[in-house]
Parts: structure tokens; sequence; C-alpha cells
């Protein structure tokens, strides 16, 4: 269904963009990478994904908290690969902090990487996507878009905003073949979580499984870490014929966290 489609992923130099980018590829899309790191780092990665899946791939390292350069990553995707049919809008920041001291600046980032940057690289792909009568968006939310979290004012704020905003674009574009929907992931295995995954371990003489199950299961019932490319494996799901009446969902893969 998604071969030789064009996908786009925010945030994919590593974790879930990374599995994301690797899944899409792996069943045939083209793929235009997209992360904090230097031009060869991504070109290396770029060379790994044309030699690993033998389809055509690009990078770009814009700064989503940039509309210029949000539309220069648009335009770069568009000009090199010719349409844009996939968008997973990955890419997200956290700081963590009492709303009482939290800073205006950390604020104004985490809005606009988490919430401004998707609606801005929806709004640049919609048209392409109805021209073609056919688009798949996929925004990573998180159960912080469904629940909240203390110390977590602007994240909750931006997942929360990503759900309600998904929904609206997922009503008007519902007659062009187009579906949007947010995925909300729990507790995920990357590598953002190793270091505090290894301080709690040192902190309560704990074996690094062990605090890796206390961590988990203080949230989420299911007592272990979804896998990046369990991510990737859901939202090739959403890409196909199948999941194609799937819109204008917010769909928690949380450990049933959420159930409770």
């Amino acid at each position: 269904m998604i071969e030789n489609k064009v996908a786009l992923v925010t945030g994919s130099s590593s974790g879930i963009g990374l599995a994301t980018a690797e899944r899409l590829a792996e069943a045939g899309a083209d793929i235009v990478l997209h992360g904090l790191m230097s031009q060869k780092e991504g070109m290396d990665l770029v060379s790994h994904l044309e030699n690993e899946y033998n389809i055509r791939c690009m990078f770009s390292n814009a700064d989503l908290r940039d509309p210029e350069a949000i539309a220069g990553l648009i335009d770069q995707a568009l000009e090199g690969l010719g349409s844009i049919d996939i968008l997973v809008n990955n890419a997200g920041i956290q700081h963590t902090e009492g709303a009482e001291t939290f800073p205006l600046q950390k604020w104004n980032d985490i809005l606009a990487i988490n919430l401004s940057a998707a609606f801005l690289c929806m709004q640049k792909c919609l048209p392409g996507m109805r021209e073609r009568q056919w688009g798949r968006i996929i925004n990573i939310a998180s159960v912080h878009g469904l629940v909240g979290s203390v110390n977590k004012s602007a994240y909750c704020a931006s997942k929360h905003g990503l759900v309600g905003l998904t929904k609206v674009i997922a009503l008007e574009n519902a007659e062009f073949g187009i579906s949007a929907n947010c995925i909300c992931p729990g507790w995920v295995d990357t590598p953002i979580l190793a270091a505090q995954i290894e301080q709690f371990a040192q902190a309560n003489q704990l074996s690094l499984e062990e605090a890796k199950r206390k961590i988990v299961t203080t949230k989420q019932p299911v007592p272990e870490m979804m896998a990046p490319s369990q991510i990737g494996d859901f939202i090739v799901f959403l890409c196909s014929d199948a999941a194609k009446t799937i819109s204008g969902a917010a769909l928690p893969i949380d450990g049933a966290w959420t159930a409770q």
C-alpha cells in the first residue's frame, strides 16, 4: 500500500522516529529524515536506509521552532522526492518543573516544537494530499495528551492540544482520502530514559531491570516498556487500507495506563 509513497518523519534521528522511518522504509516508502544532528550524521543515516531498504531518502536538520525553516523543510522534500504522502509529526521536547516557576522560554519552545510545528507541517502537506486524494497523518502525542502529570504543564498542554488539533484535521479532510490520528504512547524504551533509569537504580540499589520495572509500574499496569519498533509497526498499519477509516482517533499504546 505504501510502496513508492513518500514519508516525512520529524525527529527521526533516534528513538520512536528512527524506528518509524525504518519500518516505513521496510514497507517500501521513500523517507525524509529529520533531526538535530550534523549534516554528515544525517547523511550517514540516509546511506544506511537507502542501502538497507533500496529506497530514496533525504535528510534535514531544520529548526522546528522557526516557521520559515519548517517551510524550507517541506519545500526541500517536495523538490527532492516529489510529494509527501505520509506525515509523521514525531519531534518533541520536554521540561519538567512546577508551573509557578516554569521558564517562559521553555514553555514557548515546547509549544512551538510539539504543537505549532505539527500544525505548520500539516498545513504545508495537506494541499498535495488533497490533490492526490490520499494522505496519512500520524501525530505522536502521548498519554499526556489524555491525562495530566505534575511538573509537565507545557508538555501536557502541547500534547492535549495536538490531540484536539488532529481531530479537526481529520474532520476537515475526511472527504479527500486523508486520515489523521494521534498515537498516545506510555513508557517507551528509548535512549532518553536510560539516564533516568540508571539514576533510579543507583539511588535505590536496584538492578537496571528492577529499576525499569519499578518506574514503569508507577503509572502503567503492564510491567514493561514498549519498543520503539512497536510504534513503528502501528504506524505502518495506520497507513494501510485496513485502517483507512480510522481517523480523528487518539490511540493509546500505554500498557493500560489510561484504563485506570
